[in-house]
């Protein structure tokens, strides 16, 4: 048995959903690569779409290079592929532009390139928000309630912060989500096809090529397949199984051909000050309490739907265990992983950035709350969608690495410091430059592309035709779904 085919109406919402959140998620793109992470991804993704290589020697010639050299000397970075793979279209639309696009100076060439890349990560956002809408519409959900449990995490959860920067995690809450649906599409009778688990490993193959720690999330699906199924899932979680480990053998592969060794993932021995980052030697207390709890990280503060959606895994288990095994235990299983992680903070970011993917699986939990709860609870999971939505305005607003370089976030032995608060220091910053009237130098100020590539010398007007078309497109998408949701309502 393949994927049955959706109700028409749920597809046409959801395409609806992903064109308005695409739209305004590229309206509100930072449209720039600024820490060390999105920098090698970029180079990879160049390299990959001229020179059909991984490699980034470009990293070297501008000293900043964050990897190993390979077994040619060919420096390499420490990620799989994928995300390089999946921005290649991006970045030759990005060549495209600045070549024929008019105003649009020499020097500013680079900048527009960037731009354009950045902005895959808004694609990807609206695809995970959208795919969530999906899987619960199939789980039975009315299609409102469904579709304002997107709304909420679209815009309530750091997937809209994400949506702005060039970070691998939008990509993966996409295809994380996109293996709940064909895995939990059919109804809870069904017993899950070994085809729908085969395409389910496929999906988390590919992001285990995105960040090999996405490795974590495998377990818990072969756990809900179980939960949903029974002893009829044994067969369909050994698929999974089987396919998702074909992929991750070959990342072992890809490390021993660059690296000599399976084991050896391509990090470099130390980073920053000689500290080494990537080992678990943070005690879990430590990280347990910046991951639940702390000004800077905390899941809650950064994510306030959360509570509620996390309120709401017990009602989704009468639905669909499957479904509530993700919801409820993914996010528990990501927090102890990254409280053990040395650089469990996520490095230059905004907020709990690895547990993003995680995040958008525990939403699901906030579906079945809206579906059967009464108005007062309705109003408190409206109070937390505000207040998540001022969180990711205040943290998008300014640049979080502008706010973090200070020495506020680290400190001189490049440990994080639990006191740090961007949602007060990035306020302070957004009210002075609303009260300064004089112009910030290019890289500081608001973070939005339109802004920043203004003071690299485009042309407002090319400039002001983009923005135009986007918030035309995302108005446009917005006021059809509004009228089909109102219909479907009646």
């Amino acid at each position: 048995m393949g994927v049955e085919p959706h109700r028409p109406s749920d597809l046409r919402i959801f395409l609806l959903l992903f064109l308005f959140l695409n739209f305004t998620y590229l309206a509100t793109s930072s449209g720039r690569v600024r820490t060390i992470d999105e920098i090698i991804v970029d180079l990879e993704a160049e390299s990959l779409a001229t020179r059909g290589s991984t490699a980034v020697p470009q990293a070297v010639a501008m000293s900043s290079f964050y990897g190993k050299l390979d077994r040619e000397g060919e420096p390499q970075a420490p990620y799989g592929a994928a995300q390089a793979a999946f921005v290649v279209p991006w970045y030759l639309l990005g060549r495209l532009a600045r070549a024929t696009l008019p105003g649009i100076p020499a020097p500013a060439r680079d900048i527009v390139l960037d731009a354009v890349v950045t902005s895959s990560s808004a694609t990807f956002a609206a695809l995970a928000g959208a795919l969530l809408f999906l899987v619960l519409a199939r789980a039975g959900l009315p299609v409102t309630e469904a579709a304002a449990t997107s709304l909420i995490a679209s815009f309530g959860t750091p997937l809209f912060a994400y949506s702005s920067w060039f970070f691998s995690e939008p990509l993966a809450a996409a295809l994380l989500l996109a293996a709940a649906f064909v895995l939990f599409s059919a109804p809870p009778s069904s017993p899950t096809s070994l085809r729908r688990a085969a395409l389910a490993g496929l999906l988390l193959g590919v992001a285990l090529w995105v960040r090999p720690a996405h490795l974590i999330a495998v377990p818990v699906f072969l756990l809900a397949i179980l939960a949903r199924g029974g002893k009829q899932g044994l067969a369909p979680a050994c698929v999974l199984a089987a396919v998702a480990g074909a992929f991750g053998a070959g990342y072992l592969f890809r490390n021993a051909m660059l690296f000599g060794s399976p084991l050896d993932f391509g990090y470099p021995a130390a980073a920053e000050g000689g500290k080494r980052l990537n080992t678990f030697e943070t005690p879990l207390a430590t990280g347990l309490f910046g991951l639940l709890l702390s000004p800077g990280k905390s899941i809650f503060l950064f994510a306030p739907p959360l509570l509620a959606a996390l309120a709401g895994v017990s009602r989704l288990a009468r639905r669909d265990r499957g479904l509530a095994v993700l919801a409820g235990v993914m996010p528990v299983v990501y927090v102890v992983f990254y409280a053990r992680y040395t650089q469990w903070e996520g490095g230059y970011c905004f907020g709990p950035r690895y547990l993003l993917p995680a995040i958008l699986l525990a939403a699901m939990g906030l579906g079945p709350l809206l579906t059967e709860c009464g108005p007062a609870t309705r109003r408190v999971v409206f109070g937390l969608a505000v207040a998540g939505f001022l969180v990711q305005v205040i943290g998008m607003s300014t640049s979080f690495l502008e706010d973090q370089a200070t020495g506020a976030y680290y400190d001189a032995y490049w440990n994080y410091r639990m006191s740090y608060s961007p949602l007060v220091s990035q306020s302070a910053r957004l009210t002075h430059y609303i009260a300064s009237h004089a112009p910030a130098p290019l890289g500081l100020g608001f973070d939005r592309w339109f802004v920043f590539l203004a003071k690299g010398g485009v042309s407002w007007r090319t400039l002001g035709v983009g923005l135009f078309l986007e918030l035309l497109g995302a108005l446009t998408a917005g006021w059809v779904l509004v009228r089909a949701l109102s219909r479907k309502s009646m």
